[in-house]
């Protein structure tokens, strides 16, 4: 019972750390003192070194070794190649997703879809409080475009690398407002219809239209 509960706290700890950095509370190449952490997360720090040794495994923070941890840092060339690993596992999933896919993951596109469209109004009016709302219905428009892949891994490799793109839209505070829109209308219509090709390009121009607008904001060091 005690093991399970140190696991459930454990989890809990890494759960909320994890969102904090791909959210960007925590802020990239921000030092991570255990006691600082131990307080915020009302945590061990045997619990803590332990959550991000695993945060490390998943490159989102830093091990220095004696010097203790830190939250990753955040570059063009990274972001560059993290939308173009996205890129091509969301364009290999979704394939199979539009062959597999039946009446329910068409229902649940729809539900997702409809979802994402009103926090993107709430954006588009100005209410950037709606931000982190906007990145978990994002999230969930993409997940549903690819849920009837037939493969956990292959999700579950998506979703790793997806938070990964977040952080820096997050961090740039990049919001493309009625182009973005635009493309994820284009993406539930090319889904719904069975077309891959289609979607596939808009992806394209959708993934690479985020980083750009990231780039601009002339936050990120190459």
């Amino acid at each position: 019972m005690q093991d399970e509960l140190g696991s459930t706290v454990a989890e809990t700890s890494y759960r909320q750390i994890r969102a904090d950095i791909v959210f960007g509370r925590l802020a990239p190449g921000q030092k991570l003192k255990l006691e600082n952490l131990r307080s915020l997360y009302v945590t061990s720090v045997s619990t803590l070194r332990e959550v991000l040794s695993r945060l490390a495994s998943e490159g989102l923070v830093v091990a220095e070794g004696q010097r203790g941890f830190e939250v990753a840092p955040v570059s063009v060339a990274d972001l560059r190649e993290v939308a173009e690993l996205r890129l091509l596992l969301e364009v290999h999933a979704l394939r199979q997703s539009f062959e597999r896919g039946d009446v329910d993951w068409e229902a649940l596109l729809v539900s997702a879809h409809y979802k994402l469209a009103r926090m993107e109004a709430a954006m588009a009016a100005g209410d950037t409080r709606k931000a982190e709302e906007w990145k978990r219905y994002d999230w969930e428009f993409h997940q549903a475009l690819i849920a009837a892949c037939g493969s956990r891994l292959l999700m579950e490799a998506h979703s790793a690398i997806f938070d990964k793109y977040l952080r820096y839209q997050m961090v740039a505070l990049s919001y493309r407002g009625a182009v973005a829109e635009k493309e994820h209308r284009q993406l539930l219509d090319a889904a719904l219809a069975r077309d891959s090709a289609t979607a596939e390009a808009i992806l394209r121009v959708h993934i690479q239209g985020g980083v750009e607008h990231a780039l601009a904001k002339g936050l990120l060091k190459e």
